[in-house]
């Protein structure tokens, strides 16, 4: 699924349904039956509906799971994968994926998809283990306290903080939020350490170590008097290549320029061709001349009436109105040429370089040595800005911006958003006060006709229109902060980063904070405008209640994820019916089926790990959300895990850190639950100096929890992008493996195909002892999780967990691929080549000739591996891919 069609999905099943609501006391004064304590059938009322329609959509991925192979299983079979990067084959069967879902480890992910991806994953399971460990320590002992506390609530409240009337019940609440936030203490500790392990293991391995990307550092705002080859290899020891980036503002206007024309010569034939054959066929021989017939047959001298040929205008509306064919052919004619001159010019030393260059260096040690070391005696000089960064992933427009720009441009895009936190304060608290609107029409009197609304209709009025309210709101934000951090960010994976940062506070402060507190105090509105001395303690009271708004949201927003992620929704209406009408040329039709969408981690990760500080925000004050939350984190690891196995790619490559900021944002879950306690027990001791105790206790806590913080972000700060000195120097000290190649290549003037690195029995992570195996069973795996440092260590996974796939190098690079690894684009990119699909007639092949004769050397046209079919509907061959004229091997740079 793509996804920005999961995310219109995700935030339209936001389960907002069930609210908070007042107390017993604000009842009594309306006599309404809507505002008495959540129970279990308001509950269930929200549930079912999303059942049905879960179970709905989940039957029908069982019936179209098979017949739509591409949508449902494309990494089992799609050919522009390598092998070893495809899922098994699913059984045949209604039910026969199950097999190979079950089967297939998580780690699999790690050596036939990304680090990303698997990472992703592991949130979940994490996730998971955290809530359900909750329910274990604190249900025993919280729900009886809880429940007995006397407070005189109802339903689903009685569980809640809200019920406890004697505050020397708060030592229950406070010694299970010291056990419990210790142990999600321990979690986040023991993976943040994992994660550094795997790093290593991962980066280490042949497969990447063999990468360009793995011994490239990228430097910005390179003195000018360093930006030549000389003196950066003067300054660097170990240098094997030097990529200078140009500044090619003219090149890349011609290049746009000339796509765009090849582009419309290319939609341009083929609908010509496509008219051509339906009206051929439509009338057959009838109505056309012998010898017309003959020369058609021989595909010579077709003629196309003027009339029938395609025009468009050259200004919208007003402009003059030309053939398109003949304009695209005569732009480029002089646009084909002109591009490879400025380009030939440029690649010889021609034109502006900027402040950034890129340095391979001849391992993974000298480069890392490089990105670890201060380049320039002045600061924010030759910095080090990124290291393993592959060439599709850089944006290059922001390379040569000056320091300076570049913080400006990030201080002010912050303070956008941080406005926009702010300014969306406004409509998300109306659509909080929305889901309680119920409560405000006993003192807004022209709502009062809301007390006449069916049930069922007002479930929809504070259900699912907040959620659809919210959906819109929501959709636009990650999309803002991904156009401001594009602004200035070298990377796509630095830009998912920057976006993930500002769109979890926002999520935070919008979707948590602002609703938990406005759904808390539209519930007792009344009453603090009869008694406003008295608002702390209604909301100390009603703000635990709050937890309604999300005892439903976990499960119903798993629910409906699960089975609409399976369903794959968007990509199963483009096979059946959108792609028909949007894919008109083979181009469009190539594109769609080999392109596999990934996730966007700067807009996904913030969402989901929201929903694990919401857990643990109310897990001491409302414990039964935990539950929920046990069950919705594993149907949506469920759901994840099945596209991340069959159907799922990687659009961008974050090396794991969008993992590693993840777990420290899980950080603000902890935060939260303390700072939420340690208000409500301020506000007991206004009424008993009883709760002056577990005060005392919660503000201590909340001290040794920032100081584990700050030590565990010091710890773990450099793991997180650079890899150990002791695990490198081991591993240049492995067997020297095509070292004379490489030094013959240190100069750049290699002539012949050069190894791309070790072998596979090089640059695997060292280990002087044979490390242990990961231990089995349940008490092998409780020792495994509580000593990472011997069951989990870089050693042990490199030779137990990781697949045997990374223990192989990527394929020699060619000189050509080598030299332009890290060019700018616009310095090699290609005329595209234009495909028109084939027809019985030859007009494709009269076509061909035409444009490649009128436009001249540097354009290739092509009819093969797609054609017109007796309706005039353009057919390509699936089954031979690697045949089609824009299939290209992947270069793993």
């Amino acid at each position: 699924m793509s996804p920005s069609s999961e995310t219109w999905i995700m935030e339209t099943f936001d389960p907002a349904s069930t609210r908070t609501l007042v107390p017993r006391a604000a009842a009594s004064q309306t006599g309404t039956h809507r505002q008495q304590g959540s129970s279990l059938s308001a509950l269930l009322s929200t549930l079912i509906p999303i059942f049905i329609i879960a179970s709905i959509a989940f039957l029908l991925f069982c019936l179209f799971q098979k017949k739509f192979d591409r949508v449902y299983g494309p990494r089992t079979y799609l050919g522009v994968l390598d092998k070893s990067e495809r899922s098994p084959k699913q059984t045949a069967g209604f039910l026969g994926w199950t097999r190979e879902f079950r089967q297939v480890s998580d780690e699999y992910v790690l050596g036939h998809s990304s680090l990303d991806n698997y990472l992703f994953l592991r949130m979940f399971k994490m996730l998971m283990v955290i809530s359900f460990a909750g329910c274990i320590i604190t249900w025993p002992v919280l729900f009886p306290v809880n429940a007995t506390g006397g407070g005189g609530e109802t339903g689903l409240d009685i569980l809640s903080f809200s019920n406890i009337s004697n505050p020397v019940r708060y030592y229950a609440h406070c010694i299970m939020a010291w056990i419990f936030l210790s142990f999600v203490m321990f979690v986040i500790s023991r993976e943040s350490l994992y994660f550094a392990y795997l790093r290593q293991a991962y980066f280490l391995s042949p497969w990447v170590t063999s990468q360009i990307s793995s011994k490239t550092v990228l430097f910005v705002d390179v003195p000018e008097e360093y930006q030549n080859d000389k003196h950066l290899r003067k300054n660097f020891q170990d240098v094997r290549h030097v990529w200078l980036v140009k500044n090619p503002d003219d090149l890349e206007d011609l290049i746009e320029k000339r796509d765009e024309a090849a582009d419309k010569l290319e939609t341009a034939e083929v609908k010509m061709i496509k008219q051509y054959v339906k009206t051929r066929n439509k009338i057959g021989d009838r109505g056309v001349p012998e010898e017309d017939r003959h020369q058609s047959r021989h595909a010579a001298g077709i003629y196309i009436d003027p009339k029938d040929r395609p025009t468009h205008r050259m200004k919208p509306l007003i402009g003059k109105k030309v053939d398109t064919i003949q304009w695209a052919r005569d732009e480029l004619h002089h646009l084909i040429p002109e591009v490879a001159k400025q380009q030939s010019e440029q690649r010889h030393g021609k034109g502006k370089t900027t402040s950034a260059v890129f340095i391979e260096f001849t391992s993974v040690r000298a480069a890392q040595a490089a990105f670890q070391q201060v380049a320039h005696q002045t600061p924010y000089h030759m910095t080090p800005k990124e290291i393993g960064m592959k060439p599709d992933m850089v944006l290059w427009k922001n390379l040569g911006k000056p320091w300076w720009q570049v913080k400006i441009f990030s201080a002010l895009s912050t303070a956008f958003v941080t406005f926009l936190c702010i300014f969306w304060t406004i409509p998300v608290t109306f659509i909080g006060v929305l889901t309680n609107v119920n409560y405000l029409t006993n003192e807004i009197l022209w709502l009062s006709f809301l007390n006449s609304v069916p049930s069922q209709i007002m479930g929809i009025i504070t259900g699912l229109l907040p959620a659809l309210l919210l959906a819109v709101l929501m959709a636009l934000v990650p999309i803002i902060c991904a156009m401001l951090a594009k602004q200035f960010e070298p990377t796509l994976g630095a830009v998912q980063l920057k976006v993930q940062s500002w769109y979890f506070a926002f999520q935070v402060i919008q979707v948590f904070l602002v609703t938990t507190f406005t759904s808390g105090a539209a519930s007792v509105v009344t009453q603090i405008v009869q008694n406003p001395v008295q608002a702390p303690q209604l909301l100390a009271k009603n703000i635990p209640k709050a937890s309604n708004f999300y005892i439903s949201y976990f499960v119903v927003f798993g629910l409906a994820q699960a089975a609409l992620q399976l369903l794959n929704l968007v990509p199963l209406l483009f096979v059946m019916v959108l792609g028909r009408v949007m894919d008109k040329t083979p181009r469009k039709m190539y594109n769609r089926y080999v392109t596999l969408s990934g996730i966007g981690w700067g807009s996904f990760y913030p969402k989901y790990t929201n929903l694990g500080v919401i857990a643990l925000a109310y897990s001491c004050i409302a414990p039964l959300v935990l539950g929920f939350a046990t069950i919705g984190f594993a149907l949506l690891y469920l759901a994840f895990r099945y596209n991340i196995l069959f159907t799922m790619g990687t659009d961008v490559d974050t090396k794991g850190r969008a993992y590693a900021r993840a777990l420290q944002q899980l950080t603000v879950g902890i935060y939260l639950a303390e700072f939420c306690l340690i208000g409500l027990f301020a506000i007991g001791t206004s009424g008993s100096a009883a709760s002056a105790g577990p005060l005392v206790l919660m503000i201590i806590f909340t001290i040794g929890t920032i100081l584990w913080h700050v030590q565990l972000r010091a710890a773990v700060a450099k793991h997180v992008v650079s890899l150990p000195s002791d695990l490198l120097a081991e591993q240049d000290n492995g067997p020297q493996h095509n070292r004379d190649e490489e030094k013959g290549y240190i100069n750049g003037h290699a002539t012949k195909l050069v190894d791309s690195g070790s072998s596979a029995s090089d640059n695997q992570v060292p280990h002087s002892a044979n490390p242990p195996k990961p231990p089995t069973g349940l008490v092998g795996r409780l020792k495994g999780f509580l000593l990472p440092g011997r069951f989990a260590s870089a050693a042990v996974i490199s030779k137990h967990i990781l697949s045997p796939h990374l223990a192989n190098p990527v394929r020699p690079y060619t000189p050509k691929e080598r030299e332009e690894a890290y060019m700018h684009p616009a310095l090699t990119a290609e005329t595209p080549i234009i495909w028109l699909p084939r027809d019985d007639f030859g007009l494709s092949k009269q076509e061909a000739q035409a444009c490649e004769r009128e436009v001249g050397e540097g354009l290739e046209v092509s009819d093969k591996n797609a054609w017109v079919d007796e309706n005039g509907k353009v057919q390509w061959n699936e089954r031979e891919l690697k045949k089609a004229p824009l299939y290209e091997a992947e270069v793993q740079y």
